[in-house]
């Protein structure tokens, strides 16, 4: 298990659990945080899962797939810490990471 915290565009901040395997996207469903859309499921295939990784945790993650990267070339205001949640696995590595959810997707 590990905890994510997720900040939205009013800087509020949301503290979930989250088990280690399951993607970010899915944690965030699970804990309705505004936002995180979700409207393919997963598929990596809309963009809708975007969110912001806090400098700190991104330097611990995989690099981002071509596919991510092409599809992060489509959503609003990407940024160099532009990530997709539904590709990324909670793990270890990923304990007290924070999410900012792009003020777009409100």
């Amino acid at each position: 298990m590990s905890e994510v915290v997720f900040v939205d565009s009013a800087g509020r901040e949301t503290r979930v659990s989250a088990e280690n395997g399951q993607t970010l996207m899915a944690v965030a469903v699970r804990n309705g945080i505004d936002g995180i859309v979700a409207q393919c499921g997963g598929a990596l295939a809309c963009g809708t899962c975007h969110c912001y990784i806090d400098q700190r945790h991104l330097d611990l993650l995989p690099p981002p797939s071509e596919e991510e990267a092409d599809m992060i070339e489509f959503v609003m205001e990407p940024k160099a810490n532009s990530r997709l949640s539904c590709q990324l696995l909670m793990s270890a590595a990923t304990d007290g990471m924070r999410v900012i959810v792009p003020d777009s997707q409100h």
